[in-house]
């Protein structure tokens, strides 16, 4: 009753204190409570939003994005270039400022004074959206671009575009604003694969970012909206043009251009160099497998890493090799071709094979069967691998006719039999081991036992036999039957297998009397790089692609060391190579035509192969300068090149053609080979063997070990005074 009474009085004596009892709390409270709640939660998201944002060491990675790695020739020449996404990075000091301008006035005006956000202009898009309930305009600057092209997934979302605005300010942040632009111009997409202005710079206008002119970029800098649609070039070049005059208005109206200048340019037509249909890659199976290689130890980093591997291929030499087969492989497959069909050895290309008449004249009269189906069968194909003679360094290769229609490398990948191109491998064994050139063995038939116990009897590719024929006179006319006893009388066939693995062969060579005539496969590579130690004074080196790889920044990563080995000594080595001189110099050699014919008159020497039923032609030789070797064939080794076509024939035309237009072009000296110390060249007779006198009626200049050279006078042929009408013949 008390409280009650205590209660009434307050009320009517102390009318204020009623507030205060039901209202502790003044109302300009409610609206800093409401604020505070709102940065506490706002700092909640913020939080939330940035847990996974890139961190600064993220931020240092995603300024060096994908770059190009280029395969680059001896010469300075990039070959092919490796990439995920095409971009060469250039330094902002290298970008002309009318391209910086251009960006500017076009994707972000305020660029230099704000802080990565465009707040006026973000708050007056999100009004405008909210009275039009659609979502319209663009407030990203080029630093939120950046962000989203760099950190975030593209997906119009609210969380996607808070997160994009944090990583904005964490950019502005971290880096000075040329950074920004640097970054920027040089990862973005601006079509035709190209990603940043330098790539894009080479992609439309063939020259670097720093020759463009004002036009030039600002095309470029009107792909950034929408680099693959129809502002490029490619698909509406009007479009293309009148948003490149849009960029140019940008510059006007940011006072990066007069209204004058502008006149006069807007009108000029685009200059875009349009794609071709190819790619312009140089020397195509090198490169590939130069890349093939490389990924085995770069992985993918090979596609983004910025690599740049240089090789010791040159232009000029593979421009050479490539005008060679050009040249001479057309005319050689028509004829190939034509015989086919005249002799209807196209038969059991079919399913049944055809036999009636009818049948025949059917396919013939049917020109388009025809072309496909010797299109299909019928397509001769090439490999040629040229290699420096004293380092190994491959200066050029071809793999075959067209890459595109081809990627299997006939110069690396290929195994095949090399018929007589093997011999001077046989040789070596017999000279190294003591046995002069002067050697002779019966040309006579002979048996072969084969690997697989057949027996088969060779015969020399004109039928011929003869007596006793020397070593020099076996290679030079590349006798089967002198080859074959050389192996059955004077060098077993297991240290031919032996000598043939340190001459750096790696296929399987069988130690039986079929390897005098190259019997077992090889590969065009190691053949060629085999012959290199005849011209490197008996010493091996392994063929060699790479000189060295740097990464981005000119870091060596790996630096070739040239493999060497010696082989044989360097007097075996010349005394190989004058019997191989013998058969592009002396009169009944196979490879003379290389002189009279093809007009290559360096001093050379060099081996003709050919295999049986003419399925593979073969042409092996060197200089002091280069070694090269050519295969001449059909994948599908069952069709004959025909009849007649020998190494002699169809690979030393190419070769020859090549060896005079690469020593040219490089303008190599004329070099001889260098006769070391331990060898002598004698006046021999060629009846007794002994050192010639004048009356001996045929005299051979011949070359000998030293230690092992005659030293008696031929006693048969005796005094010039007692042989009249005595003519002497000098053979070299």
């Amino acid at each position: 009753m008390k409280r009650k009474k205590r209660a009434l009085f307050v009320q009517s004596h102390r009318p204020h204190l009623q507030w205060k009892l039901h209202r502790p709390f003044q109302w300009y409270w409610y609206p800093i409570i409401s604020l505070v709640i709102a940065v506490l939660l706002s700092g909640l998201v913020i939080f939330l939003l940035s847990r996974d944002l890139p961190s600064l060491s993220d931020l240092e990675k995603a300024g060096d994005p994908f770059l190009v790695t280029r395969i680059i020739s001896s010469d300075g020449k990039v070959l092919s270039e490796l990439f995920k996404q095409r971009r060469v990075k250039v330094p902002f000091e290298q970008m002309p400022k009318h391209l910086i301008n251009a960006t500017v006035a076009s994707e972000d005006r305020l660029f230099w004074n704000h802080w990565g956000l465009d707040l006026k202009r973000i708050f007056y898009l999100g009004f405008r959206n909210i009275l039009t309930m659609k979502i319209q305009g663009g407030a990203s600057t080029i630093t939120q671009q950046l962000a989203r092209k760099l950190y975030l997934y593209p997906q119009k979302t609210l969380i996607r575009k808070l997160r994009e605005q944090l990583s904005a300010i964490q950019i502005e942040r971290t880096y000075s604003k040329t950074e920004i632009l640097e970054m920027y111009l040089n990862q973005m997409p601006l079509g035709r694969g190209a990603h940043g202005v330098q790539s894009a710079s080479r992609a439309y206008f063939d020259k670097n970012v720093e020759d463009l002119n004002i036009e030039e970029s600002a095309l470029i800098v009107g792909l950034l909206q929408l680099p693959y649609g129809y502002y490029n070039p490619d698909q509406d070049s009007l479009a293309a043009k009148k948003r490149r005059n849009v960029v140019m208005q940008s510059m006007v109206a940011c006072h990066f251009l007069t209204e004058t200048e502008y006149d006069s340019i807007s009108q000029l037509p685009l200059g875009v160099l349009y794609q071709k249909e190819k790619a312009n890659v140089i020397a195509p199976y090198f490169c590939e497998h130069i890349r093939r290689e490389m990924q085995k130890k770069y992985g993918m980093s090979l596609y983004t890493g910025g690599l740049s591997i240089y090789t010791t291929l040159d232009t000029r030499i593979q421009a050479c090799a490539d005008s060679a087969v050009k040249a001479f492989i057309p005319s050689l497959e028509k004829k190939i071709r034509k015989q086919i069909l005249d002799k209807r050895l196209f038969a059991d290309w079919f399913n049944p094979p055809l036999k009636e008449p009818e049948e025949f004249r059917k396919f013939y009269s049917d020109t388009a069967l025809v072309d496909s189906m010797m299109e299909a069968k019928a397509t001769l194909q090439v490999a040629l691998v040229a290699l420096n003679s004293t380092n190994g360094d491959v200066l050029a290769m071809v793999g075959g006719r067209d890459f595109e229609k081809s990627k299997w490398n006939r110069a690396i990948q290929m195994a095949r039999q090399p018929g007589s191109a093997f011999k001077p491998f046989v040789y070596t064994v017999a000279i190294d081991n003591g046995y002069p050139t002067t050697l002779e063995l019966l040309n006579q038939p002979v048996v072969l036992i084969m690997y697989d116990g057949t027996r088969w009897s060779p015969k020399n590719y004109d039928g011929s036999t003869g007596g006793p024929t020397t070593l020099r006179e076996g290679l030079k006319r590349s006798l089967n039957l002198v080859s074959a006893r050389l192996i059955q009388e004077v060098v077993p066939a297991d240290k031919v297998v032996r000598y043939a693995k340190n001459f750096g062969f790696t296929s399987q060579i069988n130690p039986y009397d079929a390897i005098a005539l190259g019997s077992d496969v090889v590969y065009p590579i190691e053949l060629t790089s085999a012959y290199s130690v005849f011209a490197n004074h008996g010493v091996h080196v392994e063929s060699n692609f790479i000189l060295r790889v740097e990464d981005k920044d000119g870091n060596i990563l790996e630096e070739s060391i040239p493999k060497r080995k010696e082989v044989i000594g360097e007097e075996t080595a010349f005394i190989m190579t004058d019997m191989m001189r013998s058969v592009l110099d002396d009169q009944g050699g196979t490879g003379t035509a290389a002189r009279y014919r093809y007009n290559f008159y360096r001093p050379a020497a060099g081996k003709t192969g050919t295999t049986n039923d003419y399925r593979n032609a073969w042409f092996e030789g060197f200089t002091p300068q280069i070694t090269a070797g050519v295969w001449v064939g059909f994948d599908d080794e069952r069709i004959t090149l025909g009849d007649n076509q020998t190494g002699s024939a169809a690979a030393l035309p190419i070769w020859a053609s090549f060896m005079r237009m690469a020593h040219d072009t490089m303008q190599y000296p004329v070099e001889k080979f260098v006769m070391p110390p331990g060898v002598v060249r004698l006046k021999v007779c060629s009846e007794t063997k002994k050192i010639a006198t004048e009356a001996c009626p045929v005299i051979w200049d011949e070359v000998f070990l030293k230690r092992l050279a005659p030293t008696d006078t031929c006693d048969v042929h005796g005094s010039p005074g007692k042989r009249k009408n005595n003519k002497k013949h000098v053979v070299f």
